[in-house]
């Protein structure tokens, strides 16, 4: 099979352009004929792409770029006309490719792996002014409640006409978690969840540290709640001072959570990595005792603490979102109430008293089925049968 991959490719290869790339892999192991679109923002993929279109994060340009991409739209064409693919892949393109990617394809049978919020909310967090959940559909009440300002909620008016348009025509809609398959349903887009992909580490020997580390893995952004762990963390040491907190990522709030944890005492137990390569962010886990999940948001799925529990490390993560759906709580983990400053500073000293998971490891049971429940090879087998379905459907209605 012919399969055209189409998503947007964002700097700093995050979960989704891991994933977009071990699909890619997995399709052509499988015997496909697989290429690669994205636009030229961000890495522009890696190296991995065949077509490129243009695309820029300037923000003046993506206001009118992220409504219609006109190159993008060209480059979808191109890449019809000189690949001939069966079977189109889309994941994430509101950003850079815009809906003018999808209706790019015409006629042509294609399948939706929806792994973000971006179809069914303009911030794309589901994520309230005030750190809440929002639990409203999109429209008029995103710029009444605050979300957005007044310029921007008129220019998403014929952003989102177009995204609405695009989603509807995919035969196929597939959620990374069933927390985003409920969202999108109630945003009137049926779909199914396949349990996304995460590939079994190579040899990998836990050796929890004599004292309690916490590691975070993760973009420095709002939603993801970093602020909130400091905080706790703080509290958590103030009766174990030999605790430790690493920091692993980058983000725009690198600056302010530096601030805060000098303003909270901490900064000789905390550390700030920055953007590490996926096999140097994995070294830190050998030697934790936990990978803590704060986000205030609810994360569409959360491949970290994927990866840090089939590694055996115990995740402390929010409730709300796909994270749920991943950590069984006093299981594989231990779960709060997203944005619960003190329930997350019990789940943190329950941890570094030793009262939960007194071993820092997790069950070989535990961690077998959820690496059974995520195994690739099952996820490429499923999305492979969409795309059968998809194109025989395509070829049934003529």
């Amino acid at each position: 099979m012919r399969v055209l991959l189409i998503t947007d490719w964002n700097r700093g290869r995050g979960g989704a352009e891991r994933h977009a790339a071990a699909f890619l892999r997995l399709l052509r192991e499988a015997g496909d004929d697989v290429e690669l679109l994205t636009s030229s923002a961000g890495s522009a993929g890696d190296g991995e792409a065949r077509f490129v279109a243009f695309g820029t994060e300037r923000m003046a340009a993506q206001t009118f770029l992220q409504i219609a991409n006109p190159f993008a739209f060209a480059g979808v064409r191109r890449a019809v006309r000189e690949f001939r693919p069966d079977v189109a892949w889309v994941n994430m393109f509101a950003h850079h490719l815009s809906p003018a990617a999808v209706l790019a394809l015409g006629d042509m049978p294609a399948v939706l792996m929806v792994s973000d919020y971006k179809c069914v909310c303009p911030l794309g967090s589901k994520l309230l002014p005030d750190a809440s959940l929002c639990t409203v559909r999109r429209g008029w009440i995103c710029h009444r409640g605050g979300c957005l300002g007044t310029a921007h909620w008129l220019r998403d008016q014929p952003r989102y006409a177009l995204i609405d348009v695009a989603v509807r025509r995919f035969r196929r809609v597939v959620a990374c978690s069933d927390w985003v398959r409920k969202e999108l349903a109630f945003a009137g887009i049926p779909a199914v969840m396949i349990p996304y992909m995460v590939e079994a580490p190579g040899p990998f020997e836990r050796r929890p540290a004599p004292e309690p580390v916490f590691v975070y893995t993760g973009r420095l952004d709002e939603e993801k709640g970093v602020a909130l762990l400091l905080r706790s963390f703080a509290r958590v040491r103030a009766g174990i001072p030999a605790a430790r907190l690493r920091v692993i990522g980058q983000g725009p709030c690198l600056a302010d959570l530096q601030r805060l944890a000098s303003s909270l005492e901490i900064t000789s137990a905390v550390e700030f990595f920055g953007w590490l390569a996926p096999e140097q962010a994995e070294r830190h886990l050998r030697d934790a005792w936990a990978a803590v999940v704060p986000s205030l948001w609810p994360e569409p799925l959360g491949l970290v603490a994927l990866e840090a529990l089939l590694r055996g490390v115990p995740v402390i993560a929010s409730v709300s979102g796909g994270l749920a759906e991943i950590v069984q709580d006093g299981v594989t983990g231990l779960l709060f109430p997203n944005n619960d400053e003190s329930a997350l500073t019990a789940r943190l000293s329950a941890v570094a008293s030793g009262a939960a998971f007194p071993g820092c490891r997790l069950l070989e049971t535990a961690v077998q089925a959820t690496a059974e429940i995520y195994d690739p090879g099952a996820h490429v087998r499923r999305m492979r049968a969409l795309f059968r379905e998809a194109v025989e459907e395509a070829r049934a209605a003529g």
